[in-house]
């Protein structure tokens, strides 16, 4: 696929991103790269291979659940303008 200038401003345009007249030539170019990378990347033949759900499939350690705040409910409910059975009310934003 080949990038023209007219389709790096139109981009830029659709994207709101200012880019200088003297720059376009260069951001073509690199967006053929990509798009030529990208190309290559596509022409692997990868028939046989197992998807990953992450590269290096670590297992993240986690704290245990524990509570380490004490419960303030009542003190912030005191505070909100509106409650009502536990629960703060808000004015009505969607008819």
């Amino acid at each position: 696929m080949t990038i023209e200038r007219t389709d790096v401003q139109n981009a830029a345009h659709l994207a709101r991103i200012a880019i200088d007249e003297n720059s376009i030539d260069e951001f073509t170019q690199d967006l053929a790269n990509i798009l030529a990378l990208v190309d290559q990347m596509q022409a692997v033949n990868t028939d046989n291979i197992e998807p990953m759900a992450h590269p290096t499939d670590a297992v993240q350690r986690l704290r245990p659940d524990q509570v380490t705040e004490v419960n303030q409910r009542e003190h912030f409910q005191a505070l909100a303008p509106a409650t009502e059975n536990g629960l703060y009310l808000v004015p009505k934003v969607i008819e």
